[in-house]
Protein backbone atom coordinates (compact mmCIF):
# COMPACT_ATOMS: atom_id res chain seq x y z
CA UNK A 1 0.00 0.00 0.00
CA UNK A 2 2.70 2.11 0.74
CA UNK A 3 4.67 1.61 -2.31
CA UNK A 4 1.14 2.42 -4.24
CA UNK A 5 0.86 5.81 -2.68
CA UNK A 6 4.66 6.88 -3.23
CA UNK A 7 4.47 5.89 -7.00
CA UNK A 8 0.62 8.13 -7.00
CA UNK A 9 2.78 11.19 -5.18
CA UNK A 10 5.87 11.08 -7.31
CA UNK A 11 3.79 10.62 -10.64
CA UNK A 12 1.79 14.16 -9.34
CA UNK A 13 4.77 15.86 -8.92
CA UNK A 14 6.97 14.91 -11.59
CA UNK A 15 3.62 16.01 -13.57
CA UNK A 16 4.09 19.31 -11.78
CA UNK A 17 7.32 20.03 -12.57
CA UNK A 18 6.69 18.68 -16.49
CA UNK A 19 3.88 21.45 -16.37
CA UNK A 20 6.91 24.03 -15.38
CA UNK A 21 9.53 23.08 -17.77
CA UNK A 22 7.26 23.17 -20.65
CA UNK A 23 5.99 26.30 -19.71
CA UNK A 24 9.06 27.46 -19.19
CA UNK A 25 10.56 26.96 -22.74
CA UNK A 26 10.14 29.45 -25.35
CA UNK A 27 8.27 29.36 -28.56
CA UNK A 28 9.60 28.00 -31.73
CA UNK A 29 7.99 30.16 -34.02
CA UNK A 30 4.37 30.74 -35.45
CA UNK A 31 3.39 27.33 -35.40
CA UNK A 32 0.92 26.81 -38.18
CA UNK A 33 0.03 30.56 -38.19
CA UNK A 34 3.75 30.94 -39.72
CA UNK A 35 4.33 27.84 -41.79
CA UNK A 36 1.65 30.09 -44.34
CA UNK A 37 4.05 32.78 -45.11
CA UNK A 38 7.60 33.09 -47.00
CA UNK A 39 6.28 30.91 -50.10
CA UNK A 40 6.96 27.35 -50.81
CA UNK A 41 10.78 27.52 -50.00
CA UNK A 42 10.16 29.35 -47.15
CA UNK A 43 7.78 26.64 -45.40
CA UNK A 44 10.00 24.19 -46.16
CA UNK A 45 12.79 25.55 -44.27
CA UNK A 46 10.56 26.32 -41.23
CA UNK A 47 9.36 22.65 -41.14
CA UNK A 48 12.51 20.78 -41.91
CA UNK A 49 14.93 23.79 -40.61
CA UNK A 50 18.31 23.10 -39.63
CA UNK A 51 18.69 20.67 -36.33
CA UNK A 52 19.85 22.54 -34.00
CA UNK A 53 21.07 20.83 -30.45
CA UNK A 54 18.30 20.00 -27.98
CA UNK A 55 18.52 22.67 -24.70
CA UNK A 56 18.48 21.54 -21.52
CA UNK A 57 14.82 22.09 -20.75
CA UNK A 58 13.86 19.96 -24.16
CA UNK A 59 16.13 17.32 -22.71
CA UNK A 60 14.15 18.11 -19.11
CA UNK A 61 10.87 17.63 -20.92
CA UNK A 62 11.70 14.22 -22.56
CA UNK A 63 13.21 12.38 -19.40
CA UNK A 64 10.27 13.91 -17.83
CA UNK A 65 7.41 12.66 -20.00
CA UNK A 66 9.11 9.35 -20.30
CA UNK A 67 9.64 9.01 -16.27
CA UNK A 68 5.98 9.95 -16.22
CA UNK A 69 5.18 7.40 -18.51
CA UNK A 70 6.43 4.20 -16.93
CA UNK A 71 5.61 5.17 -13.25
CA UNK A 72 1.87 5.12 -14.25
CA UNK A 73 2.58 1.77 -16.04
CA UNK A 74 4.41 0.60 -12.84
CA UNK A 75 1.41 2.14 -10.61
CA UNK A 76 -1.02 -0.74 -12.26
CA UNK A 77 0.92 -3.35 -11.08
CA UNK A 78 1.56 -1.90 -7.53
CA UNK A 79 -2.32 -1.77 -6.90
CA UNK A 80 -3.12 -3.22 -3.27
CA UNK A 81 -5.54 -6.58 -4.02
CA UNK A 82 -7.55 -5.72 -1.60
CA UNK A 83 -8.68 -2.55 -3.43
CA UNK A 84 -8.35 -4.46 -7.45
CA UNK A 85 -11.58 -4.86 -9.33
CA UNK A 86 -13.25 -2.21 -11.15
CA UNK A 87 -15.69 0.28 -9.53
CA UNK A 88 -18.48 -1.26 -11.22
CA UNK A 89 -18.10 -5.12 -9.76
CA UNK A 90 -17.78 -3.62 -6.53
CA UNK A 91 -20.90 -1.58 -6.74
CA UNK A 92 -22.58 -4.34 -8.42
CA UNK A 93 -21.73 -6.95 -5.63
CA UNK A 94 -23.22 -4.37 -2.94
CA UNK A 95 -26.58 -4.16 -4.75
CA UNK A 96 -29.20 -6.70 -4.11
CA UNK A 97 -30.46 -8.00 -7.89
CA UNK A 98 -33.90 -7.90 -8.98
CA UNK A 99 -35.77 -10.60 -10.13
CA UNK A 100 -36.83 -10.15 -13.47
CA UNK A 101 -40.05 -11.50 -14.92
CA UNK A 102 -39.40 -14.57 -17.58
CA UNK A 103 -40.65 -14.05 -20.85
CA UNK A 104 -41.74 -17.66 -21.23
CA UNK A 105 -43.94 -17.75 -18.67
CA UNK A 106 -47.63 -16.94 -19.80
CA UNK A 107 -49.01 -13.26 -18.98
CA UNK A 108 -52.53 -12.00 -18.09
CA UNK A 109 -54.19 -11.36 -20.79
CA UNK A 110 -54.87 -7.56 -20.85
CA UNK A 111 -58.47 -6.23 -20.12
CA UNK A 112 -60.51 -5.54 -23.42
CA UNK A 113 -60.70 -2.15 -24.58
CA UNK A 114 -63.80 -0.05 -23.79
CA UNK A 115 -66.56 -1.50 -26.57
CA UNK A 116 -68.31 1.99 -26.85
CA UNK A 117 -65.15 3.13 -28.48
CA UNK A 118 -63.99 6.57 -27.32
CA UNK A 119 -62.80 5.28 -24.02
CA UNK A 120 -64.62 8.15 -22.51
CA UNK A 121 -66.85 7.56 -19.35
CA UNK A 122 -70.33 9.88 -19.87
Amino acid sequence: MFFFISLIVIIALIGLALITVVLMQAGKGGGLAGIGGGGAAGAAQQILGARQAPDILEKATWTMATLFIVLAIMTNFAIPQDEAGSVIQQRGDAVPQQQMPDPLQQQDEPAPLNPQGGGEQQ
